[in-house]
């Protein structure tokens, strides 16, 4: 057998981009069970639970936005310091949080975004991801006068116009109709195969299965005490979305 194919039956070489050992979050108290998993370029983890199991803590942990109360999240093999240039070069995040200049248009919010992170054709990057993300005819609109569905698609927007290798999204899919469900999968596809390393919490069962390839089960301990007796374990993509349609089982 050649090198090469002894080289293809074990898989390509993971570039790790993040990391998470043994990550315990929560606020004075844990809130679920620690983590220890990793994502490489090209990667989609998906971190899945019932509401309130913590998908949210620990993603804040991994954005550098919450200290964890144990363990470590790393970034290229150093601990993760969202203050950091390289931090804020690399990883774009998408929260629940309103967070856009109130007083600024949106293709201005955009704009500034994109010249803040170096991006050359400023005007011409921001047309084409208005255009993506359905915003064109609410260019000139200040965010505030937006729907829910518009805020959104705004705050990916912010997200996707800049460089970025990895991409930090909770649940990403709320409050867009079913047409921005599916432009949403087929944008967050193109990005994982594009090489950019994915961390997503999410509650949508074609997100995880069109895009995960691995995923993580939130487990709150299993016993009424949070990050106690349990493991948060990976699992794959059909199962994490069997775990999602019945989240009793």
């Amino acid at each position: 057998m050649s090198k090469s194919k002894r080289t293809g039956a074990r898989g390509p070489a993971r570039d790790v981009v993040l990391g998470m050992e043994r990550l315990l979050v929560g606020y004075g108290d844990p809130v679920c069970a620690p983590v220890t998993v990793d994502v490489a370029r090209g990667e989609a983890l998906c971190l899945v639970g019932a509401n309130g199991a913590g998908k949210s803590t620990v993603l804040r942990a991994v954005a550098g936005l919450l200290e964890p109360l144990d363990g470590t999240v790393r970034l290229h093999g150093e601990p993760v310091d969202e203050r950091s240039v390289r931090f804020r070069r690399e990883v774009a995040c998408v929260f629940d949080e309103d967070a856009w200049f109130a007083e600024l248009s949106v293709a201005e919010h955009l704009e500034l975004v994109a010249r803040g992170h170096g991006v050359r054709d400023v005007v011409e990057v921001v047309d084409a991801e208005l255009e993506a993300q359905r915003l064109t005819d609410a260019a000139d609109q200040l965010p505030t006068s937006l729907s829910s569905g518009q805020k959104r698609r705004l705050l990916l927007a912010a997200a996707l116009v800049r460089p970025r290798s990895v991409l930090l999204l909770d649940e990403p899919e709320q409050r867009l109709d079913p047409t921005g469900r599916e432009a949403l999968a087929d944008r967050l596809l193109a990005e994982r195969d594009a090489g950019t390393a994915l961390v997503l919490a999410t509650h949508d069962v074609v997100l995880l299965r069109r895009l995960a390839t691995r995923a993580v089960v939130i487990d709150d301990g299993g016993d009424g005490r949070a990050g106690a007796g349990g493991t948060c374990r990976v699992v794959d993509a059909d199962e994490a979305a069997h775990i999602v349609s019945d989240p009793v089982r």
